[in-house]
């Protein structure tokens, strides 16, 4: 028992030890607590090993007594030297004796233990209060007012801070707001640190860098983690270290700039090259890469590969030491075209730097500009009206000739450039301006329009009778441009006008013809008293405003048929075509009328009347005058035919000569005479093409054409035709799209006359084709025709070329390129008919041109043309 107490006191001692709470001082914190809860360990694990160690002893001295009991043949007494025992005695004695000296064992081990821990617990205390002191001084370390610490703990959102900056740098005391960084920071350093710290507590990435406060106030930020933990530290700097900062800073800002401005200068189309001190490339932009056709910059710069040639470069070096550096411009060669290029190059102290500016299309535009003004000033010379050009200081810029011809002014006084002033008092000194009684009033007012928006229009009557308008047209950035327009005959032409408006009046009064125009109501606008004796009205029937409903109920009962019913019908009607009519009248009387309807514009009608009763006794002489005429046709032909004829033989000769002296062997010439040998050539050519046509179509009449009938193949007679006028077509920019149905591939006709059926038809489509359209070429078999259709998108003719289109010798340009003989669509004809085909156009003005050609599939050997 007496063991037992003192085991309690021991534990009691042991639970004394003092229990201190855990200081952090970061990674190096020891945990007294932890020291404590060990001790106590070790206390429990003693105690039981002791207590084990007293059982084991009582038991062992129990057992030994025991089993002597038994050895000497146990009987309830046991003899020992000094008398008999009981055998429980000896048990009860030997239990004790066993108990005891486990008791006095334990004792003595705990005693031991106890001093132990003692001096443990105090090298433990000892060790605590260093570490706390160390702790102190730690936190009163991180508090100073030049660095503050924020640490985070793992993933932990939250984070702690410590440590404060000074107040000149513009970081807040607040911990929430210090955490704000776009409230103090600059823009740029907070993305960076953001973009930084995010590294750091997430891949563990240190960081060193140097952050910008809104008031230019530098710090150093270091960013470390330590086991769990991730710290980043602001740094307040000074002395060198914010000299070295700010350096730094200017270096990456400096950096940035130099890569921004390279990005820029790749951006932009001109070739752009930095030059070391001696005058090898460093550097080049995208533009100069392109050029010199680079994979990239390093080839261009290692290869040294130049934009310009050895003598421009030379030339480069000599001048761009001058005070303003190298400036011309300079031409080299870029994928085999030649490109102008104004280069600009710079001299420095570690080199040089320079751009050049592709101005070939720049060049191009001032020469076509040059091009478009000398065009405009040779339409303003052709003009009627004389024009006269003045700058924003009064000085002539521009004349025509019609107005040096309008005022008689020499042209060497016009080039000197007089100012406006100037040229009105030299015309009013030659006595060619109104005579005015206040001179300079009225010049001032003329002069007017240099300071005025709107055109200005004045009416001068000359000395010499002459009545002139005068336009004086102010341009916006200042200067006027004078017209001045001759109307003497206008107004000469306007008088004969009225006076000719008169005399047809009078006219049409005494005209045989009865005439009379409706108005698009019905109603009389003009008509004449032969028109009222023709139909026997009175005079006030055929006043103006009169309704042809009026007249009609009068002349009903003379005319004997309801023909002025039609006449209503046509001159109120509303329909979209209005076309003529034309007639005779038998008037209940034996009287013969001949009338005809004519639209005329704004919806009005003429109305005619003649009275034809004697035109049967002069029909014979009219078949008479007809005949006479089909006569002097035939002779027209013959003659036509003959002078082909003889036309072919000189032209042949013409020709051959002139082939043969564009020959070599005949001696050279110079270019004028090919030139005019190629004109005459052409020339020649052109005039025969049509003699031929001029034959063919007379051999067509005569009706003595034979045709070469055999198997035709279409492809290779468009393909004959096509290369005719491919020059043509190329020319403009035409396209040709063919067509071939599969069952159209071939068929019986005359080969050479098909070929000529086409060269016309796509002469004629590629003369009206607009350019950069295409004309389409469709060969279809429909029954037992071959259809040949051409169609183009050109401006389509109107009704009235359509009616004479397959006339000979009528040509009309109708917005084509060049006018013609007028045979092409005549010889189409011909030759289709002649093959017992039919040729028909499906045209309207602005909407392109068809034109179908339809042969048999098996055409006759001969066929007289059709009268």
């Amino acid at each position: 028992m007496q063991g037992l107490g003192s085991f309690q006191s021991l534990r009691s001692d042991s639970g004394q030890l003092p229990a201190k709470s855990c200081i952090d001082t970061g990674p190096e914190a020891i945990s007294v607590k932890g020291i404590s809860a060990h001790a106590y360990q070790w206390l429990g694990a003693l105690k039981n090993k002791t207590f084990s160690l007293a059982l084991s002893t009582t038991a062992f001295f129990s057992f030994t007594t025991l089993s002597r009991a038994q050895d000497s043949q146990f009987s309830g007494h046991i003899e020992l030297p000094f008398g008999t025992v009981s055998a429980l005695d000896v048990v009860q004695f030997a239990t004790f004796a066993g108990a005891m000296g486990a008791a006095l064992l334990t004792a003595g081990w705990l005693i031991r233990d106890r001093s132990k821990m003692v001096n443990e617990t105090a090298a433990l205390r000892a060790k605590c209060a260093e570490l706390s002191m160390t702790a102190q001084r730690n936190e009163a370390l991180l508090n100073l007012k030049d660095q503050r610490i924020i640490i985070w703990d793992g993933y932990n959102a939250n984070s702690e801070v410590v440590g404060l900056l000074p107040d000149d740098t513009g970081a807040p005391l607040d911990r929430s707001l210090f955490l704000a960084f776009g409230r103090w920071l600059r823009a740029d350093s907070v993305m960076a640190l953001e973009h930084a710290i995010r590294d750091l507590r997430e891949k563990a990435i240190t960081f060193d860098m140097v952050v910008e406060t809104v008031n230019g106030t530098l710090l150093d930020v270091n960013g470390r983690t330590s086991g769990g933990l991730a710290i980043a530290r602001f740094i307040h700097l000074q002395g060198v270290q914010a000299e070295c900062a700010v350096l730094k800073t200017e270096n990456h800002h400096l950096y940035e700039t130099l890569n921004l401005l390279r990005s820029l200068m790749n951006r932009l189309d001109q070739a752009v090259w930095i030059r070391d001190d001696q005058g090898r490339l460093e550097w080049v932009n995208d533009a100069y890469i392109k050029a010199v056709e680079a994979a990239d910059g390093i080839q261009a710069v290692q290869e040294g590969r130049e934009l310009f040639g050895t003598q421009a470069r030379e030339r480069m070096e000599r001048e761009r030491m001058g005070p303003s550096g190298f400036r011309s411009q300079l031409p080299t060669v870029i994928a085999g075209d030649r490109h102008i290029f104004d280069v600009t190059e710079v001299p420095g102290e570690a080199g040089s730097a320079g751009f050049a500016s592709n101005i070939s299309e720049i060049e191009q535009v001032r020469e076509e500009l040059q091009r478009t003004l000398r065009s405009h000033a040779e339409t303003l010379d052709q003009l009627s009206t004389a024009v006269a050009i003045f700058d924003p200081e009064m000085k002539l810029q521009f004349f025509n000739q019609a107005f040096s011809s309008l005022w008689s002014l020499d042209t060497a006084f016009l080039e000197s450039r007089p100012s406006n002033a100037l040229l009105f008092d030299r015309l009013r000194s030659d006595g060619k301006l109104p005579e005015q009684p206040e001179w300079r009033r009225w010049k001032d007012s003329m002069l007017s329009a240099y300071r005025s928006v709107e055109p200005q229009e004045h009416m001068w009557h000359l000395p010499d009778t002459r009545i002139m308008r005068v336009v004086a047209n102010p341009h916006p950035k200042g200067g006027v441009t004078w017209f001045f327009e001759n109307m003497t005959e206008k107004f000469e032409l306007e008088g004969r006008y009225n006076t000719l408006i008169r005399v047809q009046g009078e006219t049409l009064d005494h005209l045989a013809e009865g005439v009379a125009v409706f108005g698009a109501d019905g109603r009389i606008r003009l008509s004449n008293p032969a028109f009222a004796n023709l139909w026997s009205l009175p005079s006030g029937m055929v006043v103006e405003g009169v309704h042809i409903t009026d007249i009609t109920r009068m002349t009903e009962k003379r005319a004997g048929s309801p023909i002025w019913q039609d006449f209503i019908s046509a001159v109120t009607g509303f329909s979209d075509v209005r076309d003529g009519q034309a007639g005779q009248i038998e008037l209940s009387d034996g009287n013969v009328l001949s009338y005809a309807l004519v639209p005329l514009p704004k919806g009005q009608t003429m109305l005619t009347f003649i009275d034809v009763t004697d035109t049967v006794h002069v029909e014979r002489a009219l078949k008479d005058k007809n005949e006479a005429l089909e006569f002097a046709d035939q002779i027209k032909n013959d003659f036509v035919q003959h002078v082909s004829y003889e036309l072919r033989s000189p032209l042949t000769n013409i020709i051959g000569f002139t082939e043969l002296l564009q020959t070599p062997s005949f001696g050279s010439l110079n270019e004028r005479q090919h030139e005019y040998l190629d004109h005459i050539s052409s020339s020649s050519s052109v005039l025969l093409t049509i003699v031929n046509d001029i034959l063919d179509l007379a051999t067509v009449d005569a009706g003595i054409m034979e045709l070469e009938i055999d198997d035709v193949d279409v492809s290779a007679a468009i393909n004959e035709a096509a290369e005719r006028v491919a020059e043509r077509l190329r020319d403009h920019n035409i396209g040709l799209a063919v067509h071939i149905g599969e069952d159209a591939e071939r068929f019986r006709a005359d080969a050479n006359r098909l070929r000529q059926v086409l060269f016309n038809l796509l002469s004629n489509a590629a003369n009206y084709a607009p350019e950069d359209s295409d004309i389409r070429l469709m060969v279809e078999r429909e029954d037992d025709e071959i259809v040949f259709s051409v169609q183009d998108e050109g401006p389509g003719m109107p009704r009235e070329v359509l009616d004479s289109v397959f006339q000979r010798f009528q040509s009309h340009n109708n917005g084509g390129r060049k006018r013609g003989a007028g045979l092409g669509l005549s010889i189409v004809k011909s030759f289709v008919e002649l093959h017992g085909g039919a040729v028909h156009i499906q045209t309207a003005s602005n909407s392109g041109t068809t034109v179908t050609c339809r042969f048999p599939i098996e055409a006759r050997s001969f066929r007289a043309a059709a009268e």
